[in-house]
């Protein structure tokens, strides 16, 4: 039987996050994965033979500077590099719309399907960037908490002073850009469908829902809030796969003091007289703790590991309803050759391929894709993301071989008729390569192995609950103070002594580490102030 500080359940990003911060602070930390490695849903692997890449996520842009300074990542190997073009949207009449990092060869591009939409893209850009500025200085703080007395409401002050602080008409875009769609967002300020696609696509991405779903504008601005290598809304890639990052993380904290034991799954979280006391692991040990830390999903927390009499009824009723859909089917692919678009061909030049390459030409597009999927399962023209970080990363493949990524959009959580996605995998994964197929053709001739996770493989594996990336929907209802539920957004529970720090608190998913950063001051506060003593 062990004592510590402070035991951290999930050794995803965000309990790696977590546990350097609180062993840097001196607590003595035991963090537990249930896996044989840690990492969560950011992990590197072998898929077929000699061919490595990133399992689930897949690209790097929201993990915060601040944390990646603080835990020093690059000191513990981790190398983030750019993409040479931000994104290329292929289109069925063999045009193809590139997003460089140069604004001017940006608005160039743009101005081949309308020039009032590159004169408009700077506008935009800058009031987005004003907006994603406020959200950007809001991730890392810990939200309100109505209830809590005067200083629960300070953060809620703080957040209405940043609001205030804009002008008229940048109040209105805020408004605009949390509750509005990001179809009546884009249809308003474009008139091209390829450049309200290629930032369109943004609002699907981890979202069941249409482009023109209501709230669907919050989720474009949360993938914008993001930065590589101190670009702003820039994305790239870790040397090594998304597992570069998380290997980085356990590094640090070992470094720091903390203990990480893998292959240890909890399955009993322990209580005494109302106060979180420890855990029960699967071989039957007990740990006792001060204060226990989950990095699951809310729902599979109070779910699975908490006895329900000691839960509040209400909150156990939320965290039951809490709602995990994202529509998400993941595919890793080797190859024998680059693939060959033919609205862009590699004739001139491969950098176009380290590009995100969205296969969705318009919002139309997409909002039947949701449509699709919703009556039958999936979608009968799928929205696919494809990456090839082989191109910016030689060390996933062998020499002249590559791997892509397939980041699918819109697959249903759970198949109508009581289907199983076990049965449907395959077929779905065919659909998949044949879409990429249509853009660029001889690429199923070119795939030498495949490994693919439907929403149910991501749950099993990942504790990614119907496949949400994010822990949970990204809806107002779910957001900031109510991330998971009102009064409980400050990283506490109705349990004293256990906390979340997973993407199911706030800001929410992505690759961010900011709720495992906000996690751990939470819990440095209550160690500090007496609330919680020290082993």
């Amino acid at each position: 039987m062990g004592q510590y500080d402070v035991i951290i359940i999930g050794g995803g990003h965000n309990g790696l996050v977590a546990a350097a911060y609180l062993a840097a602070a001196g607590l003595t930390v035991k963090l537990l994965e249930r896996q044989p490695v840690v990492g969560g849903a950011a992990v590197t692997e072998e898929f077929h033979p000699g061919f490595r890449n990133s399992v689930a996520s897949y690209t790097v842009s929201l993990l915060s500077p601040k944390i990646i300074a603080d835990l020093e990542l690059p000191a513990y190997g981790l190398e983030i590099v750019d993409r040479k073009v931000q994104n290329l949207l292929p289109l069925p009449d063999g045009r193809a719309l590139r997003m460089h990092l140069d604004a001017a060869a940006t608005r160039a591009e743009i101005a081949r399907f309308s020039a009032a939409d590159a004169e408009r893209l700077g506008a935009f850009g800058e009031r987005l960037d004003r907006i994603a500025e406020i959200i950007r200085r809001l991730w890392l703080k810990t939200p309100a908490n109505p209830g809590g007395g005067l200083g629960g409401w300070l953060p809620a002050i703080e957040a209405a002073g940043l609001a205030y602080g804009l002008d008229r008409e940048s109040q209105r875009d805020l408004l605009e850009l949390i509750g509005s769609s990001a179809g009546d967002v884009l249809d308003r300020w474009f008139e091209s469908e390829p450049i309200k696609a290629v930032l369109g696509f943004d609002s699907v991405v981890g979202n069941y829902g249409s482009p023109y779903s209501p709230g669907s504008a919050y989720v474009l601005l949360h993938h914008v809030v993001g930065e590589v290598n101190g670009r702003r809304g820039g994305w790239g890639h870790a040397r090594g796969g998304m597992g570069a990052i998380t290997q980085a993380m356990a590094r640090s904290v070992a470094a720091r003091g903390g203990d990480i034991e893998t292959s240890a799954a909890v399955t009993q979280v322990l209580t005494d007289r109302g106060r979180a006391s420890g855990v029960v692991l699967a071989d039957g040990r007990v740990l006792q703790a001060r204060a226990v830390v989950s990095n699951l999903n809310p729902k599979l927390l109070f779910r699975d590991l908490v006895d329900p009499a000691v839960v509040p009824a209400d909150f156990a009723a939320r965290m039951q309803a809490w709602r995990c859909r994202s529509g998400t089917f993941r595919m890793n692919v080797a190859l024998d050759r680059l693939p060959e678009f033919t609205a862009a061909p590699n004739r001139d030049g491969i950098d176009h391929l380290t590009a995100g390459i969205i296969l969705a030409p318009s919002l139309a597009y997409m909002d039947r894709a949701y449509a699709d999927a919703r009556a039958s399962g999936w979608s009968r023209e799928p929205i696919v993301e494809l990456l090839i970080p082989s191109t910016l990363d030689d060390s996933l493949a062998p020499p002249g071989r590559h791997v892509a990524s397939l980041f699918c959009q819109h697959v249903a959580p759970e198949l109508p008729d009581g289907r199983s996605w076990d049965d449907a995998r395959d077929t779905v994964a065919d659909l998949m390569l044949d879409t990429v197929e249509r853009y660029a053709p001889g690429f199923k001739a070119s795939v030498l192995g495949r490994q693919i996770l439907s929403p149910l493989d991501l749950e099993r594996r990942f504790g990614l609950v119907g496949g949400d990336i994010f822990h949970g929907q990204l809806a107002l209802d779910q957001l900031w103070a109510s991330r998971p539920t009102l009064g409980f957004g400050d990283y506490r529970t109705p349990i004293r002594g256990l906390y979340q720090c997973g993407s199911g608190t706030h800001p929410g998913g992505g690759v961010s580490g900011a709720p495992g950063h906000n996690a751990a001051r939470e819990i440095l506060k209550d160690f500090s102030r007496g609330r919680i003593a020290r082993a």
